[in-house]
């Protein structure tokens, strides 16, 4: 009788093992490493129903982060700024833009602007803002050269292992709460030097366990 598989077959269940081990770890693998927030967040751009341009207003103009992000010096919530603040100067400045139309009418209804959130935690992690602004980390630490953006994107993953290799060594992302703001600021380069910028902070031990931000 005539043989029906080539001899190379008897290598199948070899094979056929061997895969059913390495695919699985593989497919393990790649999903820890390509769907993290690294690669799943970062970069995230919504349209937003007006089109604002960091570049132009923190950038060019050099407007301070506080102006519209007014709370975060004072309370655990970034506020995103009411439409008023946008007419404080867009009454005289561009007034016939067409592109401002949704902000003019805004204003005269009293309805809110429905703009996109960027940065969003998941609500079961608690993220206060003023704690970090008054112990010194400052904006360009969590959301990147926001000034060098047309577009704002997410320009870190904001994930709980990004977040506590900060609580465990946060010094390199300590300035002088003077500086917060200042998205060019450079550290001292000398370790003495280092040293007197970030004397007039408060004491920082930021909490690594599990309550710290899972409250």
């Amino acid at each position: 009788m005539a043989q029906i598989f080539p001899r190379s077959a008897n290598r199948a269940p070899l094979i056929l093992a061997v895969l059913a081990l390495v695919l699985p770890a593989a497919a393990v693998a790649g999903v820890w490493y390509w769907f993290s927030p690294r690669f799943t967040d970062v970069g995230y751009r919504p349209v937003q129903p007006v089109p604002y341009s960091h570049r132009l207003h923190a950038g060019e103009l050099r407007i301070d982060c506080r102006y519209c992000h007014a709370s975060v010096e004072f309370s655990p919530i970034a506020n995103v700024p009411p439409t008023q603040v946008c007419m404080n100067c867009h009454r005289v400045v561009k007034v016939d833009s067409a592109a401002l139309e949704p902000i003019r009418q805004s204003a005269k209804t009293g309805a809110p602007m429905r703009w996109v959130r960027v940065h969003k935690l998941p609500e079961y992690a608690y993220f206060d803002h003023h704690a970090h602004v008054r112990s010194g980390v400052g904006c360009v630490t969590c959301h990147g050269h926001i000034e060098e953006m047309d577009v704002v994107q997410q320009a870190e993953p904001l994930s709980m292992g990004w977040c506590l290799d900060c609580h465990r060594n946060p010094q390199p992302n300590l300035r002088p709460v003077s500086e917060i703001t200042n998205m060019t600021w450079k550290p001292a380069k000398d370790p003495a030097a280092r040293a007197r910028q970030l004397a007039s902070l408060r004491p920082v031990r930021p909490p690594v366990e599990c309550s710290g931000c899972h409250r």
